[in-house]
């Protein structure tokens, strides 16, 4: 059980829906003079499906450090501004206590690993919070289910592939029943075909589970019609935030080099004949929204 939502501090009500709010946040890293984030204001509601993207070294990855606490309690610097989590004001309280709420899967996975075996490697949280052992049994087969790799239970970490080993951390994470997960950029050592089988079971966690989850990510054409939200930074600041059906057809994402998914790129190209319409995510839609103007005679002549 998480503990009780606790009232932020001075700076407003928190909503009991929101997972994550962050309130004019400015980091500098210790010895730095230029801030790796700059004045950031963010809402993340419980169930979203959020993307964080942009260019490297935008402060995707200082972000995501912030929700589970590791800035400002692991990484030092300066931290100015505030971060919620559930309502818990980030400054107060241990990375320990916030890793029992936010599960942060990191870019790369062997990183990550505390033990030989796959099920040990389950396991070790949960021992370290003290579960019973018919319970952690029963979490390590359920787990291994919902990632789709019990075939994977008895073996020797070091006989993973790289997209077998992230799918066993984001198992162990899953194990500790947190309520946000963050993923950041987890398939950027993944062949197309692992990252988008990857990536669809970070869908399944949030549509089937109902975590909140977070994703740092730039092959936006796998997961952006999934998304509930989408954030681009550049620089250290937010650039554009929103639905992504608006953000996408901002010119911004190309002006500092995001690669915008085929579909609504073509229809951000053609709006100038299809001012009315939302803006399409995958091709089922791009079909649909085409068959709807044909019929409808409802697109701008040149």
């Amino acid at each position: 059980m998480y503990r009780a939502i606790k009232e932020p501090s001075k700076t407003g009500d928190f909503k009991m829906t929101e997972a994550i709010r962050v309130e004019n946040l400015t980091f500098y890293y210790e010895g730095e003079v230029k801030p790796a984030l700059k004045n950031i204001n963010l809402s993340i509601n419980e169930g979203e499906y959020v993307i964080i993207t942009g260019p490297s070294g935008s402060g995707k990855s200082t972000l995501c450090r912030t929700f589970n606490g590791l800035i400002p309690h692991f990484y030092k610097g300066k931290m100015e501004g505030e971060v919620y989590v559930k309502g818990l004001r980030v400054k107060e309280h241990s990375v320990r206590e916030l890793s029992k709420i936010v599960g942060m899967v990191f870019q790369e996975p062997e990183n990550q690993v505390l033990t030989l075996s796959v099920k040990d490697e389950i396991a070790f949280g949960l021992e370290n919070l003290g579960y019973p052992p018919n319970v952690i049994e029963d979490r390590i087969e359920h787990v291994l289910d919902v990632m789709g790799i019990k075939h994977l239970k008895n073996k020797v970490i070091f006989e993973l592939s790289g997209g077998e080993l992230q799918k066993v951390i984001v198992a162990s994470i899953l194990a500790m029943n947190p309520d946000i997960l963050v993923f950041d950029e987890p398939t950027s050592n993944m062949d197309p075909k692992s990252a988008l089988d990857f990536l669809k079971y970070t869908v399944k966690i949030n549509k089937e589970y109902g975590k909140t989850v977070i994703i740092v990510e730039h092959r936006l054409d796998y997961i952006i019609s999934y998304a509930s939200k989408i954030v681009v930074l550049n620089d250290g600041e937010i650039v554009a935030i929103g639905n992504p059906r608006k953000v996408l057809m901002e010119d911004i994402l190309e002006d500092i080099g995001i690669s915008i998914p085929q579909i609504p790129l073509l229809f951000k190209k053609l709006k100038r004949l299809l001012p009315c319409c939302e803006t399409p995510l995958t091709i089922e839609e791009a079909l649909s929204l085409l068959g709807r103007v044909i019929a409808e005679g409802s697109y701008r002549g040149t």
